[in-house]
C-alpha cells in the first residue's frame, strides 16, 4: 500500500531533498506551499521532482492552513520542516520567528490531533536549541541555552512536540540537526555565502567575501544524508528525539579555506571582516554527539565536509557560467 507524506517548508533545502527521498520509496508526496513574490519552486526543478509533487497552499503561522493540509492529504507521515530558518534575520523578525516557528508548530500538532491522530509527525528541531552550551559534546540530555530569537523558537516548537507526544498519545518525534548543507542552500547561509562568492572571484565577478566571526565552529554534514534520519525516525515504533550531527567541528576559515583552494583561490587575498555582520549574541562552538542516531536509526553521515564544500563550489560555478551563456 502506497503511503503518504506531507511535508511543509518541501521548497526548501531540506524538504526538497526529503521530497526526493520519499518519491524514491514510493510516497505519495504533498508539499504545503507559501506563496511568496520570490521564486521558492527552483530547487524542485533543479532535482527534476516538482511534477511530481502536489502543492496545497498554506502558511504555518495560520492554523487553518494547517487543519486543511492534514484534512487534504491525509498523511501517514507529516515532516514539519517549514520556518524562517536564517537566525540572522530572526533578530530583525523576532514576531514572524515566533509565530512560524513556535506557534506554527502547535498548529500542526493540533490540527494532527483533531483530524489525523495516527499520523506520524516530524519536528525539525536544531542545534542553535544548544546556543550557549553547556556540555562539550551536545546530546539528547544537553540542556538547551538559545542565543537567538530563532533558537528560542524552535525550542518552543521542540517541546511542544514533546507535550502533545506525552500528552495525546501522538507519534511525534525531534530531529535536532546541526548544521547540515548543499548546494541547495540558501545564499543567505555562511556555506553557501563563501562558495557563490569563491566561484564569482575565479570568474572575475566578485573581488571580496564579507564575512564577521570566521572563527564561530559548527558542526557541518550534508542535507542529503541527513533527511534519511528524519525518515528513519518516523519507522521506529516509539517517537524519541535524536541528534544528528557528524561528531566534527570545523571554523567559518577552515571551511572558507577549503571552498578557495578548490579553485586554486587563497581566501586570505579575499576576505575582509565586516563588524556589521556579527550576531548580537554569538554561538562560538556547536558539536554534536549522533552516538543515539548510530545506535537506534542505524544512521551515519556518508559526506565529509571538504566533499560537500568542493560540490557547493562546483556548482555555483555551474550556475554563474550557465547563467552567463
Amino acid at each position: 500500500m502506497t503511503k503518504t507524506a506531507l511535508i511543509t517548508g518541501v521548497t526548501g533545502q531540506d524538504g526538497a531533498y526529503l521530497a526526493r527521498l520519499l518519491l524514491g520509496k514510493g510516497y505519495k508526496v504533498y508539499g504545503m506551499l507559501a506563496r511568496r513574490s520570490s521564486d521558492t519552486l527552483w530547487r524542485l526543478r533543479e532535482l527534476g521532482i516538482l511534477e511530481q509533487l502536489h502543492m496545497i497552499d498554506g502558511d504555518l503561522a495560520d492554523a487553518t492552513s494547517a487543519i486543511r493540509a492534514v484534512c487534504q492529504a491525509r498523511p501517514d507521515e507529516i515532516y514539519n520542516l517549514g520556518a524562517q530558518s536564517f537566525v540572522g534575520t530572526s533578530w530583525n523578525q523576532p514576531v514572524v520567528t515566533g509565530m512560524v516557528d513556535g506557534l506554527g508548530v502547535t498548529h500542526m500538532l493540533e490540527a494532527i490531533r483533531q483530524f489525523c491522530p495516527a499520523a506520524r509527525f516530524y519536528q525539525a528541531s536544531t542545534s542553535e536549541m544548544f546556543g550557549l552550551i553547556q556540555a562539550e559534546h551536545q546530546d539528547e540530555n544537553t540542556p538547551f541555552y538559545p542565543r537567538s530569537p530563532y533558537g528560542v523558537a524552535k525550542l518552543y516548537g521542540h517541546w511542544i512536540t514533546v507535550n502533545y507526544r506525552e500528552s495525546f498519545g501522538l507519534h511525534a518525534s525531534s530531529g535536532i540537526l546541526f548544521n547540515h548543507e548543499s548546494p541547495l542552500r540558501g545564499i543567505e547561509f555562511v556555506t553557501r555565502k563563501v562558495t557563490d562568492a569563491a566561484a564569482r572571484i575565479k570568474l572575475g565577478k566578485q573581488r571580496e567575501l564579507r564575512l564577521g566571526n570566521i572563527d564561530a565552529k559548527r558542526d557541518w554534514g550534508f542535507a542529503g544524508d541527513y533527511v534519511e534520519a528524519m525518515w528513519l525516525m518516523l519507522q521506529q515504533e516509539q517517537a524519541e528525539d535524536y541528534v544528528i550531527a557528524t561528531g566534527v567541528t570545523t571554523s567559518v576559515r577552515e571551511m572558507c579555506r577549503i571552498a578557495f583552494t578548490h579553485l586554486d583561490l587563497n581566501y586570505e587575498d579575499h576576505l575582509v571582516i565586516d563588524p556589521q555582520l556579527f550576531r548580537p549574541a554569538e554561538v562560538d562552538v556547536l558539536l554534536g554527539n549522533p552516538a543515539k542516531a548510530q545506535r537506534k536509526l542505524g544512521w551515519k553521515p556518508k559526506t565529509g565536509l571538504e566533499q560537500l564544500i568542493q560540490q557547493m563550489v562546483d556548482a555555483d560555478m555551474r550556475r554563474l557560467v550557465s547563467a552567463k551563456e
